[in-house]
């Protein structure tokens, strides 16, 4: 391709090294690239629970009218914010190899005692959801911005500790010493991943990005965003997945919780690799074992 490729991004500090790592892998297959930030709705309102603003894909909306009206010819994205079903014209071009999926708590004090009635924050339905069912006596706050936002609040606050992904924190250089990894919460359908987007009517740009695509993450992370398009749970929702490939076979772990922490159901999963339409298959029986009344509940 005779111009440079142009990649559309958040503007924020950890979406920019997203991207750039992105560029990077194209500079190597000898693709020239230009970065193009924008500013999605998700951070320009800091203030409202991310579940609570009513839009879809409040994080990659921006860019994918960007790439549908030609402003860019690509787009990268935290898959974990991508709605289940991509704008019409657009396509999944490639899924770079996941980084760590869990969910991380950094807390403010040398130790944290869980037994005592914390107040730990996050914006996600699904962290808080699964946080009240194991620890019912803590307490939730909202938690809003970019990952050095986010980081400072917790610093200035009165709150005891906050829930991150571990992959976002890896990423930027900035895991604080006072910090967990969360083995026990499920994280949200292909967190740790990346997904870059293309335009369907441009399939030799679309050819060429598939050389950096991961076949095994791509395959784990299809499983999980079909349980969750199965489940009818949009980005925000408390649906927690994750496949991981193991010899040959696929071990899956899934969840859907009330929100206030007082009923989930859970499954825990492994079929070989060659197993088709999992994700259909382990959402049913999530519905079928009560998760159909928690969604209802939710609704309601």
């Amino acid at each position: 391709m005779s111009s440079p490729i142009r990649i559309g991004t958040r503007d924020s500090d950890l979406a920019l090294w997203q991207a750039t790592h992105v560029q990077k892998k194209m500079t190597a297959l000898g693709l020239k690239s230009v970065l193009v930030p924008l500013k999605s709705e998700g951070d320009q309102n800091l203030i409202q629970p991310l579940y609570e603003m009513g839009i879809v894909g409040v994080f990659t909306k921006v860019l994918d009218t960007a790439l549908l009206n030609d402003r860019i010819d690509i787009a990268v994205h935290s898959m974990k914010d991508v709605p289940t079903q991509l704008p019409q014209g657009l396509v999944q071009a490639a899924v770079l190899e996941r980084e760590s999926p869990l969910d991380l708590l950094v807390f403010k004090t040398n130790e944290i005692d869980f037994s005592k009635p914390l107040t730990i924050a996050t914006s996600s339905l699904r962290r808080k959801a699964q946080w009240l069912c194991k620890y019912p006596h803590h307490q939730i706050e909202v938690l809003r911005g970019n990952v050095n936002t986010r980081l400072q609040k917790l610093k200035t606050s009165n709150w005891d500790g906050a829930i991150f992904a571990k992959a976002g924190l890896e990423r930027l250089n900035m895991v604080p010493k006072n910090s967990i990894d969360l083995f026990w919460m499920t994280p949200a359908p292909a967190q740790g991943a990346l997904m870059v987007v293309a335009k369907s009517e441009n399939p030799e740009l679309c050819k060429l990005l598939s050389k950096i695509n991961h076949p095994n993450t791509a395959k784990c992370v299809q499983i999980e965003r079909n349980f969750l398009r199965t489940l009818q749970g949009g980005c925000s929702a408390p649906i927690g997945a994750l496949a991981q490939m193991k010899n040959k076979e696929i071990h899956f772990a899934g969840n859907i919780s009330h929100p206030n922490g007082n009923d989930a159901v859970v499954i825990d999963k492994t079929a070989n690799i060659k197993s088709k339409n999992l994700g259909e298959l382990y959402a049913n029986e999530i519905l079928s074992q009560g998760g159909k009344r928690i969604l209802e509940q939710i609704n309601r």
